[in-house]
């Protein structure tokens, strides 16, 4: 070895792996014979694989680790003597693995639980088998998480974005007349499967992940190009789904490459190639990933599976061929030794950690407490989560307010993750204004929930780095979401008009707020606004530039995507408009850019309030939010020449119907308190009358054509009504139940009869002027909408 490249050779060998995708293991007494660990081939072939370049050289490798002679018996005998406990924790703690992630719905003879694997890794994940669990279904097999689909061994890559629910029906009717235990085949069954589970895991933010390349001996590797995969790449439809592609895409290694390249979407995975393939072509292989792929999107698996010597062989392998790929590159000038170190922790760890949002220690595997059988055997020591010293478990009431549990970090990642934390059933009515449960609740101090963590949340804090924080979800003790729980209220309503209309709402949130800063005097300090600049002012851009570039690094290190950043009218006040993305992750991106922005302002010696008058001599603060409807790739809400009025689709008509028609109930959820309606007055473009207008920004309800668009047409609503006392999630429930109502009965006629009164009202609005509580109570009153 070059001493030059020691410091790349020692990260390479110690650093804890994390392995993305593998497989159960099977217990003592298994029929599968062991050379089964050394191929992918079965039956007659299997006899001829101790010929392969690999097979002699995983032989000779597993005798080196058990220090017996390099023949097969003499293996088998050792592992005998030792038995299956001793032989896995010696397999584990030589791979040095921090975590696996299994599928674990391997047909193998008799495998043992996911859980059994606990006793010889750190950390244990599943993956769903999407294929699988729609069989397990119709089979009538009860079954109880990262999504994976085996399209590929079954039907191949080109899968049809635009496939029917129909097409679907009927591919399922004809697989329901074969033979049971059903295996489906059918391409449009499968496809829809696909397209459906996607929609879902990108709704709750979870990666996919693919087979392709060579694996099991009933693919058609013709059709495991994953090229085939552009029809659906392309477009907006899934411009926000992350995908895995498994196995090094082996031999389409060089394609995976570009692809992963050319779309934001694409992962790569080097499993199963490593160690099944000579030197050479694990070698060949690794260069071909990296030669377009980010390093960032290249992540280490073993695709161990049955036999522990299979995460053995796959960790072991790995490592020399990474260290041989990245030192070349040194050599050749493609990387410095510090970079290629870079890469080692990417492809070993960080990647992975990252995408699938794991909460893993830089721990390696020692020794383990309990056997494979549950006897006891030797210890199993994890060392604390690196440099976290605390989780902070948020969650935003009914009433808007930020709350937390902080628990340390050592007991999070030990019980809490998983068990949650109790909370008094009470606090889910505090109010506002006291931390007692609001009159009418009916809640007491009797009755407990648990806040449990939702782990696809996880973030490392940006401005406290040895903090994490991690949205909270409430549950009953059966561990059902408790009816009180925000997000689940809406994840509920998306899930409905997903069902029932498959669409879904993207929103995009507008954060308005002041900077306050300090004033001490003789008598009394007092917080006055961080400077007196007019609307979009360089000047207080400038001022105010060390507060908002640290809110911005912040946010962009939360996967929060912001549009724009300026002054507003009000003195000392800012807006950061966050980008559109699914409603459900909009709520969350906005609980945290919340915390970020306030928190950054603290430590800059400033505070930063979303109060919606603050001053009532200046100007609100509203947390304006756009949607949007979408079906497949395309945006539904928007007309076309098919059906257009005033720039909206039927479909988009209707849902602002029902938005409109529930306005004054929605703003119980977006302006809950009455503070709201010191904001929500005429002349502030704040939405005070009950109207809807096309790029009016008087009305609460905006269509808006941005530029670029054509004039005929609008992409989107705004509703301007909302503001920053509400809880962002019942907030987007309330309004997509209101346009839910508005799809099912057809409520285009209020669209129509709105826009005549708003030709009569707009031009002379002197005795139309109300704000929305008074708005309200007019209608309850004169029954204007209740027929």
């Amino acid at each position: 070895m070059d001493a030059k490249y020691a410091d790349l050779r020692r990260a390479t060998d110690e650093t804890a792996a994390v392995d993305a995708h593998a497989h159960n293991l099977i217990p003592a007494g298994s029929a599968l014979p062991l050379i089964c660990c050394f191929s992918e081939a079965d039956g007659d072939v299997l006899a001829l694989d101790p010929r392969s370049l690999s097979f002699k050289r995983i032989l000779r490798d597993i005798a080196a680790l058990y220090n017996c002679d390099a023949s097969l018996e003499k293996v088998e005998e050792f592992r005998r003597a030792q038995g299956l406990s001793s032989i896995t924790s010696k397999c584990f703690k030589a791979a040095n693995i921090s975590a696996i992630v299994v599928d674990d719905w391997a047909t193998f003879d008799n495998t043992l639980e996911l859980e059994s694997h606990e006793s010889f890794v750190p950390k244990v994940y599943r993956v769903m088998r999407i294929e699988n669990l729609a069989e397990a279904i119709i089979n009538g097999v009860s079954v109880f998480f990262l999504f994976e689909i085996i399209a590929a061994y079954r039907s191949g890559l080109e899968i049809n974005p635009s496939v029917s629910k129909k097409d679907a029906e009927d591919g399922l009717r004809q697989e329901l007349t074969s033979r049971r235990p059903l295996r489906i085949k059918n391409k449009n069954l499968i496809d829809y499967l696909f397209i459906r589970s996607l929609e879902i895991a990108v709704l709750f933010h979870l990666p996919m992940q693919i087979h392709t390349g060579f694996g099991d001996e009933n693919l058609d590797l013709r059709k495991c190009n994953p090229l085939n995969l552009r029809a659906l790449l392309d477009g907006e439809r899934f411009a926000e789904c992350q995908i895995v592609l498994l196995h090094a895409l082996y031999p389409f290694s060089r394609e995976a490459s570009h692809l992963a390249s050319a779309y934001s979407q694409v992962n790569l995975d080097v499993g199963l190639a490593i160690p099944k393939l000579s030197v050479q072509g694990i070698t060949s292989s690794l260069k071909e990933l990296l030669e377009l792929a980010p390093i960032k999107k290249v992540m280490f698996s073993t695709d161990g599976y049955a036999f522990p010597e299979t995460y053995y062989l796959g960790t072991k392998r790995a490592r020399e061929v990474v260290y041989r790929v990245l030192s070349a590159a040194c050599k050749d000038g493609d990387l410095t030794i510090h970079e290629a170190i870079e890469a080692v922790e990417d492809i070993f760890r960080r990647n992975a950690l990252n995408l699938y949002r794991l909460n893993v220690a830089n721990e390696s595997v020692q020794q383990n407490t309990t056997s494979i059988d549950g006897t006891s055997t030797s210890s199993l020591s994890c060392s604390e989560k690196d440099g976290v010293l605390f989780v902070r478990m948020v969650w935003n009431d009914a009433s808007g307010q930020h709350r937390c549990r902080v628990v340390p970090a050592d007991r999070f990642y030990r019980t809490v993750r998983n068990k949650g934390v109790g909370l008094g059933i009470a606090a889910a009515g505090f109010t506002s204004f006291s931390d007692a449960p609001a009159d009418g609740t009916n809640l007491t101090c009797t009755g407990e929930i648990r806040l449990v963590a939702d782990m696809s949340t996880l973030l490392r804090i940006p401005w406290s780095r040895d903090e994490e924080m991690v949205m909270a979800d409430m549950q009953i003790s059966s561990g059902e979401a408790s009816e009180y729980c925000p997000r689940n209220a809406l994840r509920k309503m998306a899930k409905v008009l997903l069902d029932e209309f498959n669409v879904t709402v993207k929103a995009g949130f507008e954060n308005e707020f002041y900077l306050l800063t300090k004033l001490a005097s003789e008598e009394h300090d007092q917080w006055v606004p961080y400077d007196n600049s007019s609307y979009c002012s360089t000047s207080a851009f400038d001022g105010a530039s060390s507060i908002l570039k640290e809110v911005y690094s912040c946010l962009k290190a939360a996967d929060i995507v912001v549009e724009q950043i300026h002054a507003e009218g009000g003195n000392g006040q800012f807006e950061i408009t966050l980008k559109y993305v699914m409603c459900t992750l909009a709520a969350d991106n906005q609980i945290y850019a919340r915390e970020i922005i306030k928190s950054v302002a603290r430590k800059h010696g400033v505070i930063a309030t979303f109060l919606p008058k603050p001053d009532l001599n200046d100007h609100g603060s509203g947390l304006h939010v756009h949607l949007s409807l979408w079906e497949n790739d395309q945006n539904v809400f928007m007309g076309s020449s098919k059906y257009n009025y005033f720039g909206m689709s039927r479909i988009g008509e209707r849902f602002l119907a029902g938005v409109y028609h529930h306005l004054p109930s929605i703003l119980a959820f977006t302006a809950p308190h009455p503070h709201c309606y010191e904001r929500i007055q005429p002349n502030t473009f704040s939405g005070a009358y009950l109207c809807w207008g096309k790029e009016n920004k008087e009305a609460p309800l905006r269509t808006s054509c941005p530029p670029g668009m054509p004039l005929d047409f609008v992409s989107n609503f705004e509703i301007k009504s909302f503001d920053g006392c509400a809880n962002p999630h019942l907030g987007l429930a309330a309004i997509i139940a209101a346009g839910i109502d508005g799809l099912k009965r057809g409520l285009k006629e209020w669209c129509l009869l709105q826009n005549q009164i708003l030709q009569i009202v707009m031009p002379n609005t002197k005795g139309y002027r109300m704000t929305c509580l008074g708005l309200w109570n007019h209608l309850l009153r004169t029954k204007f909408c209740m027929n």
